[in-house]
């Protein structure tokens, strides 16, 4: 058997591929079958290099794997991880082609359960939107001053001596009612509703705050529990959420009337400055002052005017009696002169008529005469149609059929009704009737006789 050549075309070695090829062609292989997945672990051997990358292993009970956060990614994470914390990872899997190592290239990392949390917090955020309680109209304004004012958080809370450090210095004068609740751990968010609604039950404060320093979620998710949020929903008084810091955002905050960035900022939106007041009371009372004097000073100007035009009560009885005596003369006068030019205008209309009235006589004797006249023309006629109807009656009555009967005619007809006039309309055993000038008869015909025969 011939040995094959290298120099025959139907012969081709198989590609030789480099170190760098393979582990880019793994590289691919391994990201375009695994895409980005979360990944949980503990964090293990955690460097952050003089770039900003963050290298780490993430592990658990069984296995291990190398991870990398380039510093884009790092930079937006929120936190630094430490030591053996519990994290997950939103991961890519590669090849680092360099060593050969298989590795994760982490783009977000979130502190192990936050995701079940975030979850739940959105699940129970977009319920309670869609049974209206975070709609805008169920909001309650603020009062204007607010004399008392009550505080749901821990006694030994940071957040509680920021909020009265805030309210000594901008109000002293306002009375603080604190309703003691734990902020945190098992049972909390159960009581902090039972403080909100011992606090609307007891009516004895002008605004709620309900509030705690910052933390992470975990830390917080008391105030992210459906009872805490009905019970500021059901509260009677307005509310004032100051829960963590400003980019804290908890399902507390969207059922409050309103919502602040911290608690110290609940502080201040609860209570308007001491100072604020004092001024915008020094304002109004130079105001009423003002007012008062200009009221005074428009009042003895009024009352100056007033006394020069009073007139003693005889030469003001006068002046009514001159001005009486003036009405009654204008009164008389614009009453008798449309009485006067009425009257007037009636004689003359009077006089009109008398020239244009018929003689009323002459038109009755002339009326009478043409009345007889029409009468006896009436009467002539009455009696000519009288006798031209008589000779007509006469006429009539000679013609009258019954006379005709009376005389000893008949009248004969058949089965039908129809007069029978020809011997030929009539059959032997047909029945006639017979009328005669005083009632009719019927008779059978036995034998029927043509006159010709």
């Amino acid at each position: 058997m011939q040995a094959p050549n290298d120099a025959d075309p139907a012969f081709t070695a198989p590609a030789v591929l480099s170190v760098t090829a393979l582990n880019q062609q793994v590289a691919r292989l391994l990201e375009r079958s695994f895409p980005l997945v979360w990944i949980g672990g503990e964090i293990s051997n955690f460097t952050r290099a003089a770039s900003g990358h963050w290298y780490f292993t993430l592990k658990d009970d069984a296995a291990q794997v190398r991870a990398v956060m380039f510093r884009s990614r790092a930079q937006m994470a929120g936190f630094t991880p430490r030591e053996g914390d519990k994290v997950e990872v939103r991961a890519l899997v590669t090849l680092y082609g360099a060593r050969g190592d298989y590795q994760i290239n982490v783009e977000a990392i979130r502190r192990a359960g936050v995701g079940q949390l975030y979850e739940a917090f959105l699940r129970l955020k977009e319920k309670l939107a869609a049974q209206g309680l975070f709609d805008a109209d169920r909001k309650r304004a603020l009062p204007l001053f607010a004399r008392s004012i009550g505080i749901v958080t821990s006694p030994q809370a940071a957040a509680l001596r920021d909020v009265l450090t805030a309210l000594r210095r901008r109000a002293p004068h306002v009375r603080i009612v604190l309703y003691p609740a734990p902020v945190q751990g098992q049972f909390a968010a159960d009581k902090i509703a039972e403080a909100i609604m011992t606090a609307s039950r007891r009516a004895e404060v002008d605004v709620l705050l309900v509030c705690r320093g910052g933390g992470s979620i975990e830390d917080l998710w008391s105030f992210n529990e459906e009872c805490v949020a009905r019970a500021i929903d059901a509260c009677a008084i307005p509310v004032i959420s100051g829960v963590g810091h400003e980019t804290d955002v908890t399902i507390a905050d969207f059922a409050a009337d309103v919502r602040a960035a911290t608690p110290t900022a609940a502080a201040e939106l609860a209570a308007t400055p001491r100072a604020d007041w004092l001024a915008s009371l020094e304002g109004d009372a130079l105001d009423l002052q003002r007012a008062m004097e200009r009221r005074l000073h428009d009042a003895s100007q009024g009352l100056d005017n007033l006394s020069r035009r009073l007139l003693s009560p005889s030469a003001q009885i006068g002046h009514q009696r001159l001005k009486l005596l003036s009405l009654a003369t204008a009164m008389t006068h614009a009453v008798k002169l449309p009485v006067n030019r009425h009257g007037l205008l009636l004689a003359q209309l009077q006089q009109r008529w008398s020239r244009h009235r018929p003689d009323m006589r002459a038109l009755r004797a002339r009326l009478a005469s043409d009345s007889r006249h029409l009468n006896a023309s009436l009467c002539s006629q009455v009696r000519a149609r009288r006798e031209a109807l008589n000779a007509l009656a006469a006429q009539l009555e000679l013609l009258n059929p019954q006379r005709t009967l009376e005389r000893g005619y008949a009248i004969v007809r058949d089965a039908k009704g129809q007069i029978v006039r020809d011997p030929a309309q009539i059959h032997a055993r047909d029945t006639l009737t017979i009328r005669l000038a005083n009632g009719s008869a019927e008779v059978g015909v036995a034998q029927v006789q043509s006159v010709l025969e």
